[in-house]
């Protein structure tokens, strides 16, 4: 038995509306269904925009309207997929190998003991010491 607000309003709206064409003039009734078809005979639907990747399919198989512009994405994709890679490439291959084979060699070469090294009082004692 309880309907929506907005249900009832939709009905008393409409009753509103049917009411007001019943006691609108014929020739004024004549004159608005007329715009109407002219209106709707200029009409011309357009296609909903399409959120995501919907312009890949036609950039890979070539179905493009503008073939220009599919092929830039393709390039500018690939371009971004190579420097990535490249990017990756340079981090695995970087100095990261070479700075720790460096430090275990300058620390199997020293004199000192690795736990001197790990002694939080060995910095203050460097600072002391007439080395």
């Amino acid at each position: 038995m309880n309907r929506p607000d907005d249900e009832v309003a939709a009905q008393f709206i409409v009753k509103q509306l049917e009411h007001g064409v019943q006691n609108m003039e014929p020739a004024t009734r004549e004159r608005l269904a007329a715009v109407r078809r002219a209106a709707l005979a200029r009409y011309q639907e357009r296609p909903a925009p399409v959120l995501g990747l919907a312009w890949a399919h036609s950039a890979v198989t070539g179905r493009s309207e503008h073939r220009v512009h599919a092929a830039r994405y393709v390039i500018a994709g690939a371009v971004l997929v190579l420097s990535l890679a490249g990017f990756a490439y340079w981090q695995s291959m970087g100095s990261n190998t070479n700075d720790i084979s460096e430090i275990d060699i300058s620390l199997l070469t020293d004199d000192l003991p690795i736990n001197a090294y790990l002694d939080k009082g060995f910095d203050s004692w460097l600072k002391r010491s007439p080395r």
